[in-house]
């Protein structure tokens, strides 16, 4: 399998392409500055505004781990919109990594992680653009998943295989914690970049 990672040197991205690499697959990194890249893997150097179809047209899954600055939320929109319009009518499936606050904790799913009390102020922008890239992935015509970590996404922690999946709830262990390592969220991802689980779905994956 084909793959391109956009943001392969940001936390995420990183665990992403390693995990991929386990997997065998053809991984291709889309990053600003090569140089960066911890692993000796062909490399798109480009903003991630100036990719065009023909880019990404020769790979099977676009994995989306752009991570956008404080300040500059807008762009998880932004670049949302600009990876739809360029892979519209195309095969090519977009997986994007996404955030915690835009899933549900309520059965009714009326409130959302972002609208809890405890929910940290200053992340709120990251959230809420976070939720508007998915509400428009879903008006989108194009292949795509949205994947959701668990509340405390810890790039820390451990590489153990044992994670549970869900949809649009919020998942809490044995424990009453939300958590998922960056390294099991990746193969959680990669699992889906394989099974095609999910499409045109967003699903979120915590630990046991």
């Amino acid at each position: 399998m084909k793959i391109a990672v956009i943001g392969a040197t940001g936390k995420a991205g990183q665990k992403i392409v390693a995990e991929a690499l386990l997997n065998k697959f053809d991984v291709t990194a889309i990053v600003r500055d090569a140089s960066k890249l911890q692993v000796e893997i062909p490399a798109i150097e480009k903003e991630v505004l100036s990719l065009t179809s023909e880019d990404l047209n020769q790979f099977d899954v676009v994995i989306n781990a752009f991570g956008a600055p404080f300040g500059h939320e807008e762009l998880h929109v932004v670049v949302g919109k600009h990876l739809i319009d360029i892979l519209n009518g195309s095969s090519t499936r977009l997986i994007v990594v996404g955030g915690a606050g835009s899933l549900f904790v309520d059965e009714a799913k009326t409130i959302k992680v972002v609208d809890t009390p405890d929910f940290p102020a200053e992340f709120v922008p990251t959230a809420s653009n976070q939720a508007a890239n998915l509400e428009d992935l879903k008006a989108s015509s194009i292949n795509w998943t949205f994947v959701s970590p668990s509340a405390f996404f810890d790039a820390e922690g451990a590489r153990t295989g044992e994670f549970v999946l869900g949809e649009d709830h919020l998942l809490v262990n044995a424990n009453g914690d939300s958590y998922i390592s960056y390294a099991d969220f990746a193969i959680a991802l990669i699992n889906e970049a394989m099974n095609g689980q999910f499409i045109q779905k967003r699903f979120t994956v915590g630990s046991k």
